[in-house]
């Protein structure tokens, strides 16, 4: 058996063909985005519905801060005019009471407004201090004329001017801050309304994109999985024909052996027999011509480019003779070396079959080769003329065997087509392939 040389190891897969696809990397990109974006919306939406809230509660607080501030001095101008009129001091406690939640909500109302206060709220807040301590100011005034017993002074205090100024500014200053702190509150509701208002299509968009990632990634999934499979039998298809190859080798060299041992025995069996010796000659060069035809028909190993009249010329050679009568037409044609083995294959079935049935089955049969190029393309034509030849019925064989299977499987590997016609005169074979395979 001949020895075969170690099959070569594969190469192994480059990291970048193990890496991930371009289609997969911007599907991770697309939903890593979506997700991204989903969650600042998100985050945007709750960050906006925190400060709402934080302002509300501020608002309350300063709003009711306000009130206690007017409350308060309203409480105390009261207990003041209460004094004045019935010179009663029980009208004072009122007043020292009032007095003290005055100056309570007044801190509270700068605690409330906080570090967050305008420029604008800090000075109504000013305005406020200063007309509130204005009014108390008036109104402390006139109750120590009335301990004094100055009651005419206290009254002409009461009736000018200052005391309403001064409540009338106070009011005007916590409408102008209650106005502002609306303000302030209605921007915080607004912006957190819009935000809400972003977030539902974002989590519908981002629900489209899961579910296009999810399909997606269920195409890929089924792709891997389809390209894992085709790899699987790539890798089984390559093993078998590995197995062929060799199979073919050790086959081509046992046929080689046999040729060898049957041209052995022909010269042996001619030994010492003169008179034998011309025909054992011409009986040699027909086996020697049969080995050249076999190798035809396996193919020079390596061998890119083949001489279709070389092809034609070896495959007729270990039958022609003086009585098989031939005509072959065409000159040199270079064809690929890939179609060397499916054409030598169909040649040397056509001239076994014309050896054996056809125009060299009896005497007086011509055999006709021709090939040519037309563009692009070889076009060979086989046509057998004998005499007494009886086509089939119909024009066509009766039953397929391994000939013809054999024929079927050349053409598709010639990537041609292979059309044969039985005529009155023989049979016709028309082969046509790309000239390149």
């Amino acid at each position: 058996m001949a020895s075969v040389p170690p099959a070569e190891p594969r190469p192994r897969t480059r990291w970048w063909r193990r890496a991930p696809r371009i289609p997969t990397l911007v599907l991770f990109t697309v939903v890593a985005m979506a997700l991204l974006g989903a969650f600042t919306l998100i985050f945007a939406t709750v960050e906006a519905e925190r400060v709402q809230r934080t302002q509300a509660t501020r608002t309350s607080g300063v709003l009711a801060a306000l009130n206690g501030v007017v409350t308060a001095t309203i409480n105390g101008e009261t207990a003041q005019r209460g004094y004045f009129i019935t010179n009663d001091r029980r009208y004072l406690a009122p007043y020292f009471r009032g007095r003290s939640d005055y100056e309570r909500e007044s801190a509270a109302l700068r605690q409330r407004l906080g570090d967050e206060a305008s420029e604008q709220q800090l000075a109504i807040v000013d305005e406020i201090d200063r007309l509130g301590d204005a009014k108390w100011s008036e109104m402390s005034g006139t109750i120590k004329l009335v301990e004094q017993g100055r009651i005419v002074d206290a009254q002409t205090r009461i009736l000018s001017d200052e005391g309403q100024i001064a409540m009338n500014g106070l009011r005007a200053a916590v409408r102008r801050l209650e106005v502002a702190e609306r303000a302030h509150l209605d921007d915080a509701t607004h912006r957190a309304a819009a935000a809400e208002a972003r977030i539902v299509p974002s989590l519908a968009l981002l629900f489209v994109v899961i579910v296009c990632a999810l399909v997606l990634g269920l195409w890929q999934a089924i792709r891997t999985a389809q390209a894992e499979a085709a790899a699987a039998n790539a890798d089984a298809i390559a093993e078998a024909r590995d197995r062929a190859d060799l199979l073919a080798k050790e086959l081509n060299h046992r046929v080689k052996n046999l040729f060898a041992v049957i041209l052995a025995i022909v010269k042996m069996s001619a030994r010492g027999d003169a008179e034998a010796a011309p025909a054992v000659d011409r009986i040699a060069k027909r086996i020697h011509a049969l080995v050249t035809a076999h190798d035809v028909t396996q193919g020079a190993p390596g061998e890119t480019q083949v001489d279709i009249a070389d092809l034609v010329g070896k495959a007729l050679a270990p039958y022609r003779s003086s009585s098989e009568k031939c005509e072959v037409s065409g000159g040199a044609l270079v064809i690929s070396g890939r179609h060397a083995v499916p054409l030598g294959l169909v040649l040397h079935e056509l001239v076994t079959n014309a050896v054996k049935y056809g125009a060299w089955a009896r005497p007086g049969g011509l055999l006709k080769v021709d090939w040519r190029e037309e563009a692009g393309r070889v076009r060979v034509t086989w046509a057998e003329h004998g005499q007494d030849f009886s086509p089939p019925e119909g024009g066509k064989p009766g039953r397929e065997g391994f000939g013809s299977m054999l024929i079927r499987s050349s053409e598709r590997q010639l990537g041609g087509t292979i059309v044969r016609r039985f005529e009155a005169e023989g049979i016709v074979v028309e082969m046509d392939f790309p000239r390149e395979a």
